[in-house]
Formats: C-alpha cells, structure tokens, sequence
C-alpha cells in the first residue's frame, strides 16, 4: 500500500460515519488519499475531519466559492491507482450503471483510467431489491469490484445484510487488490464453498435452523484466498465476513435457495466445499401470520430438505467435492455412511464437543475420509489452521 493513491468517494449515508477511520488506516498503511464527497455526504461526515486526517484538501463542488478554485475532475482521474467509493448507497449506484453526472463524484468516476472499487451500504429491503441487483450486475460488467455489504444491525432497527463492510476488511480488500495485480497465480482453482445455518421459516417471525456459526465456512474461504484461489462462498446468516477481490458471495436463508445458488454456480467450480449446516427439514406450510399461543401442545408438519451435498456429487463433471459430518454418536460410522449414501470424493467429520470442537467453537478436530474410508486425522487445531490443511489437501488432490 506504500505510495499507493487512493481516490475515496464519499457519499450519503449513514454509514460515513466510518470514514474517517477508513481514511487513517488506508494513510498508516502509506497510501496517499484525496477524498471527493457528494453533495449530500457531508451532512454525515466533517470535510474538515477528512482534510485533516488525510493531509488533502476535500472536494465537493466544480467550484469552490469561496476560494476561486475549479476542481479538475479529469486531473483527479488521472491521479489515482484505484478509486474507492464507500459507502455507495444505491442512489449514487444507480447513476454509475445508468451514467449519469450531475456531481463531481460522478463525473470522476466517469473520467477513471483507474479501476474502482465499491462497497454498498443501505437497508436490507433495498440491497435485495431486483433493480439494485441489476446496477450491480451491470457494474460488474464495467469492470466494477464490488465489496458485498454484510450481515447486521442496520440504522433502520432492523438486522440483514446492507451493513458496509467494517474499514478493516475494506482495507484488506485493497491490499489484497494491489497484491493480486502484481501477483498473477499461475494455478489458479476455483472454489465454490458453503457456509452456516439455513433458516426455514414456520411463520413471519419464527423459524427452524441450528447453532452453527460459519466460521469454519468462512475459514475455509479465506485459507482458498490466501491460497491464491477464487472463491464463490454461500452463507447463511452469520456475523462474519470477508473482503477480497476474488471473492464472490452469496447471501442465502433457506436451503431450498441455497441448492439454487449451488446449481447456479456448479459448473464454474473445480471444488466444492459443503461445510453449511443445512436444516434436514422444513415447515410444510409457512403461516402468513403469527402463529398465536393458544393451547398447551403445537403439532408442526415437516418435510425433508432437499440434500445438496448429494446433488453436487451427483452433477459432477471435473469437480471435487468435499462434504462435512457433524456427529455427536457414533461418529465414526455415521460420517462413512454419509460418504458411501451421497457420494463426495471426502467426508471431513466433526465431532461436536461444546467448547472444543463443532458448532460455535474456535477450534476443530477433524477426521478425514476419502473414498478408500481410510481416516486421516488432524490434531485440535484453530479453525484458520483446519482449513488451510484441508485447503492444502484440496490443492494436490486427484480424484
């Protein structure tokens, strides 16, 4: 990041408050930062702040009244190595797929030799919005990178994703960014991996799901990134996160959507990692409304989810597939069965031990089953150093 000229664009929502923070990393870490905010930005974040902590004056307008000075928004283009604009609220994403340029934000960004980068911040109804999807997509297809919005509590009262990403993993993106250009992998993979609980609703306020975490899921992924490898990573809900630039993710509540995802991106993968604690079943009929306390016992009507490890194994044509068992009995079994009922090239077992192993816990110990159902363990270990051996494993596989 040492010399590195960072354009930030900022623009308005609630989420600037974070900028500044942002800005200070991105200068402790080297880089030069010029910051350009959209009229309406600095209603929730001080240009003097900004000024202040990245040693360069604020842009805002073409022309600054007071001093006499235009802003060469072309010379600004020019400048940066990237420009990074954050938060992106979907107005101003709106108006870089459609191009339009009524700000001075905007008219850079249509000036860049540069690449930019983005990362959306705004409530979740309007992250999941069909018209917000496709800006996105078409952004994407300008060569736009995208840092998802995450997972949490948003300003609105409300939880889900449309959080900005947190400066650190913005920052980490970046470096990531630079280091990827300069760094071309020679033997790039292309890793699809799934990741924590499924939630299937029984009525608008109540569901069925389980005490997983993702952060076995999300472990795996980063170790694939660090690895120099693409990732495309479905989630359940989770308060985890990453950045990168090789990063595709994919935000999923309910296992029937879940398996859409995984058929939908199957045949870019050569591996396929289904660590996601899928709900085994789900409410036959969903109430519209509240299902009202009004007896001592409720009898609900499940059915059987469909099964997406299997699937996978199934639909391969080149693919690895690695599937995982959480047991809490007869462990050992339980996992071979699974592999000879659906069929991975490797089931990895875990055995849940509060506080020590399986769901929630920091750490793992793992059992390895290929498809001789020879086990190979690997010692207690932190869920980073699991994944990174089983990424590891992955890497020389053949199948």
């Amino acid at each position: 990041m040492q010399g590195k000229r960072i354009l930030l664009g900022i623009t308005g929502g609630i989420a600037a408050y974070k900028i500044p923070f942002l800005v200070r990393l991105l200068v402790k870490q080297g880089a030069e930062v010029r910051c350009i905010l959209s009229p309406s930005a600095a209603d929730f974040v001080s240009p003097l702040v900004l000024a202040t902590l990245s040693e360069q004056p604020v842009h805002i307008e073409f022309w600054n009244k007071q001093t006499g000075v235009w802003t060469n928004h072309v010379e600004l283009g020019l400048w940066a190595d990237v420009m990074l604009i954050v938060p992106a609220t979907a107005n101003t994403i709106s108006k870089m797929a459609s191009g339009a340029c009524d700000n001075l934000l905007l008219a850079t960004y249509l000036s860049l030799k540069c690449p930019c980068i983005i990362a959306p911040a705004m409530d979740l109804d309007m992250y999941q919005h069909p018209t917000f999807k496709r800006n996105l997509a078409a952004l994407a297809a300008d060569q736009t990178h995208l840092i998802p919005a995450t997972f949490g509590a948003l300003a609105s009262g409300l939880e889900g994703q449309g959080r900005m990403e947190e400066p650190e993993q913005i920052v980490a993106f970046v470096h990531s960014f630079f280091l990827n250009r300069a760094q071309k992998p020679t033997n790039t993979k292309r890793f699809l991996i799934t990741a924590g609980p499924t939630r299937e609703a029984i009525d608008p306020v109540r569901y069925i799901s389980n005490h997983s975490s993702g952060k076995m899921g999300f472990a795996l992924a980063l170790a694939a990134l660090q690895a120099g490898h693409e990732v495309i990573l479905i989630s359940g809900p989770t308060q985890l996160s990453i950045a990168h630039p090789n990063l595709k993710f994919i935000a999923i509540e309910t296992a029937q959507e879940l398996l859409v995802a995984v058929q939908e991106n199957w045949s870019w993968a050569s591996h396929g990692i289904f660590s996601a604690a899928v709900a085994d079943y789900r409410s036959a009929e969903v109430s519209e409304e509240k299902i009202k306390k009004s007896s001592d016992e409720i009898t609900l009507s499940l059915v059987k989810n469909p099964d997406i490890l299997a699937w996978a194994a199934a639909h391969k044509t080149s693919q690895i597939v690695m599937g995982f068992a959480l047991e809490t009995n007869n462990s050992g079994q339980n996992a071979l069965n699974k592999l000879r009922s659906k069929n991975p090239d490797y089931i990895v077992l875990n055995e849940q031990q509060n506080g020590i192993s399986g769901f929630g816990s920091d750490t793992n110990k793992l059992i390895i089953f290929d498809k001789t159902e020879q086990g190979r363990e690997l010692p207690l270990q932190s869920k980073a150093e699991a994944a990174r051996s089983l990424i590891q494993l992955l890497d020389t596989a053949h199948v």
